[in-house]
């Protein structure tokens, strides 16, 4: 499965679904309209009551929210994106680039580990068919000889299913990975498809006297969201940057010859789970970075899930790394 044409398709779609905004905007025209008459009205009501001149100013500013509604998806979405966009980029670059360097590191620790493992006598055989048929034709006919010729085969293909279980898991945590992240961009394609949709109706009733805090409302939220797939990117990169410095440990381990290698890749496991819970908290890091108050139900629900997750598998990962530190402890 490409995951980065799911991406694609998703950045498509609210390309495509952006000319709807253009339709909401003939309804906000209406709104809008009647909301500058009420508010100029009541400007020039108050200014007159109180015998004051008329404050030409602040009455401006219906006008210049009518003109944003006209050119709507050219003016304020186009603006936005386009000085959001190099954000998205950047973040999106250095991911890439951490992914690249991660994927080298992989392909030497896997040669370096199976040459450790066929220096070893004992583990020579399990990977190499070679070091099975010289080790088979060693041995003799003799009942000694026949049990330990039943042993290698029992242990080589312990030895592979092991391997295949683990695999399995592996691809199946990398799989859980990269659905946490879909379902992020996912939401976010959805949020700000709405947003866009419905934002002539938004700065529309910004005009009306006593709504106008609805207009910064969906300044923020429509930042806050679309700031989800940059904060997204680095907190992959991150991940990978860690994985990339205990492979470099690892292979600086392997240079030597007497390093028994460790094939059960606990510390990536675990650094994987890490990343599932960790893409569930970028809403909240979001709202960090832009102040988006209100966010809804659904946005307390996403932070409330995060939290409640983060403390089940801190109480998991806890229990494992004590686990394996208690058998260490014992060996």
């Amino acid at each position: 499965m490409e995951w980065d044409n799911l991406h694609e398709l998703l950045r498509s779609l609210y390309d495509e679904m952006m000319p709807l905004s253009a339709e909401m905007a003939a309804v906000a025209k209406g709104i809008a309209g009647l909301g500058a008459l009420f508010y100029v009205a009541l400007k020039v009501w108050e200014a007159l009551s109180r015998a004051e001149p008329i404050d030409v100013f602040p009455l401006l500013r219906p006008f210049a929210i009518g003109l944003c509604i006209m050119f709507f998806p050219t003016i304020v979405l186009g603006t936005i994106n386009a000085v959001l966009s190099p954000v998205v980029k950047g973040t999106h670059g250095m991911l890439e680039n951490q992914v690249f360097d991660l994927n080298q590191l992989q392909v030497q620790k896997d040669q370096l580990e199976r040459e450790a493992m066929l220096r070893n006598p004992e583990t020579a055989y399990l990977i190499s068919d070679e070091d099975f048929d010289k080790k088979l034709e060693e041995l003799g006919w003799s009942p000694s000889d026949l049990a330990t010729m039943s042993g290698m085969y029992f242990d080589r293909q312990a030895y592979k299913i092991e391997k295949a279980i683990k695999e399995w898991f592996r691809n199946l945590l990398e799989i859980l990975f990269q659905a946490a992240a879909l379902v992020i961009d996912t939401i976010r394609t959805f949020f700000l498809v709405v947003l866009s949709i419905l934002g002539p109706i938004a700065f529309a009733i910004s005009v009306w006297n006593g709504f106008q805090s609805t207009l910064t409302q969906w300044l923020t939220r429509y930042i806050s969201v679309y700031l989800w797939l940059p904060i997204s990117d680095m907190f992959s990169s991150i991940l990978a940057k860690i994985q990339s410095l205990i492979l470099e440990r690892d292979i600086e381990m392997l240079v030597d010859p007497s390093y028994i290698p460790d094939t059960s890749n606990t510390v990536y496991i675990i650094f994987m789970i890490i990343g599932i819970v960790g893409y569930f908290t970028i809403p909240t890091v979001a709202g960090w970075v832009i102040q988006a108050g209100g966010g809804g139900n659904f946005m307390r629900n996403v932070n409330q899930t995060a939290s409640k997750t983060g403390n089940i598998a801190g109480a998991g990962t806890g229990a494992a790394v004590g686990n394996i530190g208690g058998r260490l402890m014992n060996k």
